[in-house]
């Protein structure tokens, strides 16, 4: 073995370590059935060196050493051979000379491993009646830590140790002792946590191989494996070995906690190793292999009794999460709208995962459900989220780590799970968790120790000091589980479905509303030109008769009156026909001399009301980004309404002041006319509204429905602010930098 130091110790080749433990000994023999690899302390057990057999064929060792007839070990090689791989149906008894032993066989690559110990044990029971009892007592409570107590109890009553831990794995890979049964003079070290490095990954691989593992005297000295000349630089790969040697940081390991033998058995979920019986003995302690078997059977009951148990919580679990999935999308069949399917009913967004808050980010608006960030916060992580992640589904148990903007909300955010709608549009589903900061009881500094060895390189060194270490853990939250992303994936999927099915609907009624707006337009222009004509007839007539006929005074004001009716609805048509125009005008955009363009409606405004004190006062006028003709008729509107409106006050007087903030522009129109009641502000842009206040002035309800048209058409927005009597102030926004508009 080469020396181990930081920069190879999670890379140590265990699996070949050249020697076996000293308490057996070891004979590799090929596929051919020759000795290739064989142990030096061979010669303790049976006075033959181990350099005479290598070479030699595997009936010298039948017939000189076990006094067998020729052929014995390559018959129960063949019995091994199966389907399913190499099966032998080990122990084999054997004598050599007068002692007792078992031969365990197993396969390594292109050899057979022939390993010997010897059968006495420092163990004296009746293991059939032992491992009877020992099940009954172990699955005789369905309470999960009354089941850990009873394993560790029941091994240790089979294999006698000092100290029986069972060993729990945790997601980030330490270790904790959840269960303890030990001599009563020994330290408890039930809830002891011990770090990922003590156990490296290629040792946790090796104990997913090989269920059960003896080290029968830590301080004996490990025997070398021996080959021939040609395979020299071929080590002998001890993966399924059960007397393989021991790693000498591990060795340390173990001296510094004063044990002197150990044994551990595999506990094994879904094919990984969920955790270990580890068992301690403060003297050397040798249990042949059969005993070793029973623990493992006890281990085997166990890991299946937990894999039972997680199996019935998963699936506990899963339909919970999928009753609730089942029943959003029954909602996101029903509803149209968003919020209404995932947020207004009994099941929420909330309930498809196990979390405390939950978010959905759809179509620019932030919808909650339990504890959540704000909207600034999710306005900036949604961003983040758009640079950073990369695959479709994103999850973090430590959020501030990764988004230190978290840590002011950990409390509510440590943890977090996101499906991805729409990168473009920043569209997520979102899951929150709060920080759980618990304190963590280590057996010692969980930090490997580093030394300066005598060559002056840095070199691991095993913790000497076990003495407890307490560490606060903050910033973590409890960590996602399988179910939980199978949960969010499959009603990320229902909610993008019902988002594109949404989509087709709008889309199918865009094209029929296109296609009504078209008909409603050429009936616009068909309804103005056929009603021009008989009002042209009418008005023709009238001015005839008032003109030819000598009328009495009621009859010339009842043709003044027809007069001014035709008047009024030659107007208001005209008026119709403009607003449906504005629907269908193609914009120019540019940047709008508003000075000038005010100028001009102040002096025609002036002029037309010569009549009048009129003031009309202009402020700033900052430019305005959009198509010149639309704007110029937005102004005409509210300034000709402002003139209109204030026009009986004795002293009309108009205000327009113009301010840019940020991403837009502002104007304020202002009058000092009769103003909008308050039941009327909201209804004031609809077409053909006017108020009750306004009949004694002319108009037709059209004209601020066209500017409320164009503004919309230019993105921005326009909303009034008024008491009656006390004037009214119009606010008109526009974006300084627009997508193109129609």
């Amino acid at each position: 073995m080469t020396d181990i130091d930081l920069t190879n110790c999670d890379r140590e080749p265990i699996h070949i370590p050249g020697k076996i433990q000293e308490h057996g000994f070891l004979i590799a023999i090929s596929k051919e059935l020759k000795i290739t690899y064989c142990s030096e302390n061979i010669i303790t057990y049976t006075d033959v060196a181990a350099v005479t057999l290598l070479g030699t064929p595997v009936c010298f060792l039948e017939t000189v050493i076990l006094k067998k007839v020729g052929g014995f070990i390559e018959k129960l090689i063949n019995i091994a051979q199966v389907n399913e791989g190499f099966r032998p149906v080990n122990p084999y008894p054997v004598m050599i000379g007068d002692r007792e032993f078992n031969l365990v066989i197993s396969d390594s690559d292109e050899q057979y491993l022939l390993e010997f110990e010897p059968f006495a044990s420092d163990l004296d029971l009746d293991l059939q009646q032992v491992i009877g009892s020992s099940l009954s007592e172990i699955l005789a409570n369905a309470n999960l830590s009354r089941l850990l107590d009873n394993t560790a109890a029941q091994i240790k009553n089979v294999i006698r140790y000092d100290r029986v831990m069972v060993y729990q794995f945790h997601d980030d890979g330490h270790g904790e002792v959840v269960a303890e049964a030990k001599n009563e003079d020994l330290a408890p070290w039930l809830g002891l946590h011990y770090p990922a490095s003590d156990i490296p990954q290629q040792a946790r691989e090796l104990y997913k191989h090989n269920l059960v593992r003896l080290i029968a005297d830590v301080a004996g000295i490990p025997s070398a494996i021996l080959t021939y000349t040609e395979l020299n630089d071929v080590p002998l790969d001890l993966t399924n070995s059960t007397l393989r040697a021991v790693s000498p940081i591990h060795i340390q390991y173990l001296k510094n906690m004063g044990v002197a033998s150990s044994f551990s058995v595999s506990l094994i979920h879904q094919g990984e190793l969920r955790g270990l019986v580890a068992c301690h003995n403060y003297t050397p302690r040798f249990i042949h292999y059969k005993q070793r078997e029973a623990a493992k059977l006890i281990g085997q009951v166990l890991s299946s009794a937990l894999s039972f148990r997680q199996q019935e919580e998963d699936q506990h679990k899963n339909n919970r999460l999928k009753n609730a999935v089942d029943d959003l999308t029954r909602h996101l069949l029903r509803y149209n709208n968003m919020e209404e399917a995932l947020f207004k009913h009994e099941v929420t967004l909330l309930d498809a995962v196990d979390a405390e808050g939950a978010v959905l980010a759809y179509d620019n608006h932030f919808y909650h459900a339990g504890k959540t960030p704000d909207d600034n916060f999710l306005t900036g992580f949604s961003s983040w989220l758009q640079d950073n992640m990369q695959e479709a589904l994103y999850a973090t148990d430590r959020l501030p780590q990764e988004y230190p903007r978290a840590f002011l909300i950990k409390d509510v955010a440590c943890g977090v799970l996101v499906c991805r709608l729409s990168k473009e549009l920043k569209e997520y589903l979102i899951w929150f968790r709060p920080e759980i900061a618990v304190n963590v009881t280590w057996a010692g500094n969980p930090e490997k120790a580093v030394v300066v060895g005598e060559n002056g390189l840095s070199q691991i060194s095993p913790r000497e000091s076990f003495e407890t270490w307490t560490q606060q853990v903050k910033l973590t939250a409890a960590s996602w589980k399988s179910e939980d992303f199978r949960s969010a994936l499959q009603l990320k999927e229902e909610v993008a479905f019902a988002i594109s099915r949404k989509g087709t609907e709008i889309r199918i009624l865009n094209d029929k509303l296109k296609e009504a707006y078209d008909e409603l337009d050429a009936f616009s222009y068909t309804i103005s030109h056929d009603l021009k004509n008989p009002l042209t007839t009418i008005k023709g007539y009238s001015q005839l008769l008032k003109r030819n006929l000598k009328l009495d005074t009621r009859d010339a004001r009842m043709l003044d009156g027809i007069l001014a009716g035709a008047n009024r609805m030659q107007a208001m048509i005209e008026e119709v026909l403009h607003y449906s125009r504005s629907g269908q005008i193609k914009a120019k955009l540019r940047f709008v001399d508003m000075t000038r363009l005010l100028a001009d409606l102040k002096e025609q405004l002036i002029i037309a009301h010569e009549h009048l004190p009129l003031t009309i006062a202009i402020g700033d006028t900052p430019p305005i980004y959009g198509d010149e003709t639309m704007i110029q008729q937005v102004f005409s509107n509210l300034l000709g309404n402002a003139v209109k409106y204030s026009s009986k006050t004795g002293a009309p007087m108009v205000t327009v002041i113009g301010e840019h903030l940020e991403d837009q522009v502002r104007y304020r129109v202002s009058d000092n006319g009769i103003g909008v009641k308050l039941k009327d502000l909201e209804k004031i842009f609809d077409l053909f509204t006017r108020s009750d206040e306004v009949d004694a002035y002319e108009g037709s309800g059209v004209g601020l429905a066209i500017v409320k048209k164009i503004m919309e058409k230019h993105q921005g927005h326009i909303w009034v602010e008024s008491e009656p009597g006390l004037g009214a102030t119009f606010h008109i926004s526009f974006q300084t930098a627009l997508k193109e508009i129609a």
